[in-house]
Order: C-alpha cells, then structure tokens, then sequence
C-alpha cells in the first residue's frame, strides 16, 4: 500500500461542523494523531483507529512538531492509512502547509482537508458576517503568537479597513489594544471576544479597542478565544445603523 496522510480540519469544536470528506478519512484511518483542541466527539467517525495525542498548546507542555512528525512518516510507511487531525483548518495557524511540505519530501502522499476555522465560525455563531456590503469589503486573519516573537505590522492592520479576527491573542490583549491605537484605529472600533467558538459553552464579550483589556478581565476571557475587531463586531444592526449615521 502506498503510504499516505490525510491533514484533516477537525473544525472549531462542533462536530457537526465536519465536512463529508473529514469523516470519510477518519473513517478510512487506521491511526488518528489528534491535536488537544479537537472534540473527542469527533472520534466516534474513527472507531478502529488507533488514537494518539500529539496536543500542542501554549503555556502548557507540548509534542514536539519534530516528533509528529517522525510519527506520521512511521505509520505511513508501515503502509497504514494516517489522520492528523487538527483543530480549525489545517492551513490556517495549524502548520498543515509545513507538515505537507515535511512529508512530501519524504515521498509521503498527502491530502489537505479543509476544516471550519473558529475565526468565522464563532463570529457566525455571535451574528457577526466578517464581510458586510458597504461597511467591510474584507477578512484579515492574524495569529498574536508567533513561534519567533516578531511583531506583526499592526500600523498597517489598523489601517487596512478590513475586519480583523485576530487567533491565540488574550495573553497578548494589552499589545494588541495599544498597537491598534498607536496605527490610527479609532478607540470606538468594536470588538467582540469569542471564547470556545462552537462549543455549548461558547461565550462572547461586545465591547470596543478602548475598553476591551478592561472588559476582558472582567469577563475572565480565557483561551481559546478569538478576537473580532471592525464594524461588524457590533453586530449587523449596529453596523448598519452606523453607517447611515455616518452616511
């Protein structure tokens, strides 16, 4: 059998948010490398499988990447059918292109499957489209944590006019709220704080860049969460209504 991979979007927590495809693999899958912010619910479309932990979370012991992937090219050239299974999308903030790449040079087949990323589906779930004629004509998705510390060009984030849904940011909502402010992004911007995106615990937090580190702490945010910041944070009413205000 040739070996091959499946990197699997396990979406952001419900499990009625796979696609058809993820649950075909899982169901092809003799072995699951699955991520720590995957619903074990999930599992039940991998009965047989062999299921291993390779959880990556920050602030808390993680598997080392160089680990996972030795364990992916071992089962895939003992000739077993391998899932990882990711949290979110794959390829957005879940280093799906670097494990593609990693194995692919080792002659490993690989197939990427799409998952729901939590960035649109707790914004959804809050009533926030993360697009909105006349009001935001574009998404920008950034991730505050960054595996060498280098700071993201927030001057130009402020000023891009789109809405911004920032991943892996409450450890970091001091910086962010002072960065956005320094780049010209007015203080009564609204911003939404999504914690555990599609899950029945789900919570949000409205507020706006001025007040959102001292909302936050009173809220109690805690990870994972997603930050909405733009116009359509307010919700679609709002929005609306804004813009004729200001139209």
């Amino acid at each position: 059998m040739n070996a091959k991979v499946w990197l699997v979007g396990a979406g952001p927590g419900d499990p009625e948010l796979l696609t058809l495809k993820a649950v075909r693999a899982l169901n092809q899958a003799d072995v699951v490398l699955i991520d720590d912010l995957v619903n074990p619910a999930v599992l039940s479309h991998c009965p047989a499988a062999r299921i291993i932990p390779v959880g990556k979370r920050g602030g808390c012991r993680s598997t080392p990447q160089a680990f996972i992937h030795r364990l992916m090219l071992r089962y895939a050239r003992q000739g077993k059918c391998v899932a990882r299974l990711k949290g979110g999308d794959p390829c957005i903030f879940g280093r799906g292109g670097e494990e593609a790449q990693w194995l692919q040079e080792r002659g490993v087949e690989v197939e990427l499957v799409n998952g729901i990323t939590a960035g649109l589906a707790g914004a959804t779930q809050c009533g926030i489209p993360l697009t909105l004629r006349g009001i935001s004509r574009g998404v920008t998705l950034v991730t505050a944590h960054t595996q060498d510390d280098s700071t993201l060009n927030w001057q130009a984030l402020a000023q891009g006019g789109t809405t911004l849904v920032v991943y892996m940011g409450v450890a970091k909502l001091d910086e962010i709220q002072a960065q956005l402010l320094a780049g010209g992004m007015a203080a009564a911007t609204p911003v939404a704080m999504i914690e555990n995106a599609s899950l029945p615990q789900q919570r949000e937090c409205r507020s706006n860049l001025l007040q959102m580190r001292a909302d936050a702490l009173a809220f109690k945010l805690q990870s994972p969460a997603i930050l909405v910041i733009g116009e359509v944070a307010a919700g679609v009413d709002a929005a609306l209504q804004s813009q004729v205000a200001t139209g």
